[in-house]
């Protein structure tokens, strides 16, 4: 485990995104907490309003260092196998960086009515403080 995903627990888009990366990875490098794990946020000096500008990406050995927003979401497409050749070609290519920023905010902010709102709040089986809930939907 090196990195946590701080996601959003009742987005059905950010959880099927969490599930992907779950399966994909397993566990191997990367833990989760949902932005209403208020614990597990407070552990990391995460507020509310820092959850509004979206998913947030901690280095669990340096937990200073952290991406958030679309750049979040290119680093764990980095960190994943073959996914450095993705990321980068994406960063190269002129305008795609600024345009996957304006994309990346109007689906952060219309979220709820674009993907809708899950009724519970999905916990991970690979949860970032290891006492991990198994009631999942």
């Amino acid at each position: 485990m090196n990195y946590y995903v701080i996601y959003d627990g009742n987005c059905n888009l950010c959880v099927t995104l969490v599930q992907i990366l779950e399966t994909l990875d397993q566990g191997k490098l990367f833990r989760y907490a949902s932005m209403q794990d208020e614990q597990a946020l407070s552990q990391w000096q995460i507020t509310p309003q820092d959850c509004e500008q979206g998913m947030i990406l901690i280095d669990s050995n340096l937990p200073q260092r952290r991406w958030q927003g679309s750049a979040a979401a290119e680093e764990i497409g980095r960190l994943l196998p073959l996914g450095s050749i993705f990321v980068d070609a994406y960063r190269t290519l002129p305008g795609m960086k600024w345009a996957g920023d304006r994309f990346y905010e109007q689906i952060r902010d219309n979220r709820y009515t674009l993907f809708g709102k899950r009724s519970s709040t999905y916990q991970s089986a690979y949860c970032a403080d290891g006492s991990c809930q198994t009631s999942n939907e």
